[in-house]
């Protein structure tokens, strides 16, 4: 049952979702915009830089709360668990980010998500997921690529370190039932980059740049005009009303 509460808690601190609520305040919708979808990528390409990072570490914080939240509630009593319902709370998080019923289920692709997870999970993972992504995204300017390659890495040296009894305490069961789940997250992952992966095998996937090569969709005029369309919208509802 504690994996079902881990899943739970998982889900509810997934289901907030950055992206949406930043583009709310900024007065769009931001699965209008670019991709479609409600993650770092989107807005960064569509609101800029900064907003981009604003999102990153918020749903990066998500996931870093949520499994703090569960190893507090029962990693003291269940050790042997301790990083199984890490996991556990993950893919609830993932669920939620990827999925929220509010949202029609059209959110995020949880790869910042995925990245929150490698710092709780186990902090020494965090130099080999930042080689697995940076080195693809930089060397080719594919954001998926380097997402895709992040995971993919997280879950390998998670069956790596395991093989080489990294995680004490955990008996082989225990230790499939990790892989099954770290497979599960890649899984989720690569499922949610399908439109991303047939665009790279056709060459025609969207590069995306450091610095100022970098630009958002949205200059601040465009959003005025937006705001002030939508304003112009509600004051006829209400004068037909």
């Amino acid at each position: 049952m504690v994996r079902v509460y881990c899943l739970l808690i998982g889900c509810a601190f997934g289901l907030f979702q950055s992206a949406y609520f930043l583009g709310k305040i900024k007065g769009i919708d931001i699965r209008d915009y670019g991709s479609g979808n409600s993650g770092m990528t989107n807005t960064l390409r569509t609101l800029g830089t900064k907003a981009g990072l604003i999102v990153l570490v918020c749903d990066m914080l998500k996931i870093v709360l949520a499994v703090t939240l569960t190893t507090c509630l029962f990693a003291g009593k269940y050790p042997e668990l301790r990083y199984t319902l890490k996991l556990y709370t993950a893919i609830g998080c993932i669920i939620g980010h990827n999925y929220p019923f509010y949202m029609r289920f059209r959110g995020g692709k949880g790869v910042a998500v995925t990245a929150g997870l490698i710092l709780c999970f186990k902090p020494e993972f965090v130099p080999v997921g930042l080689s697995c992504f940076l080195i693809p995204w930089l060397s080719t300017h594919y954001v998926s690529l380097g997402s895709l390659c992040l995971v993919t890495g997280f879950f390998v040296q998670m069956v790596i370190e395991g093989s080489l009894g990294v995680f004490s305490g955990m008996s082989g069961q225990l230790l499939l039932e990790m892989y099954v789940l770290g497979a599960l997250i890649t899984g989720l992952c690569w499922f949610q980059h399908r439109g991303n992966i047939r665009r790279l095998i056709a060459g025609n996937e969207r590069k995306t740049y450091l610095g100022k090569r970098n630009h958002a969709t949205l200059s601040e005029e465009d959003l005025e005009k937006i705001r002030e369309e939508e304003k112009k919208e509600k004051d006829e509802k209400k004068y037909r009303k």
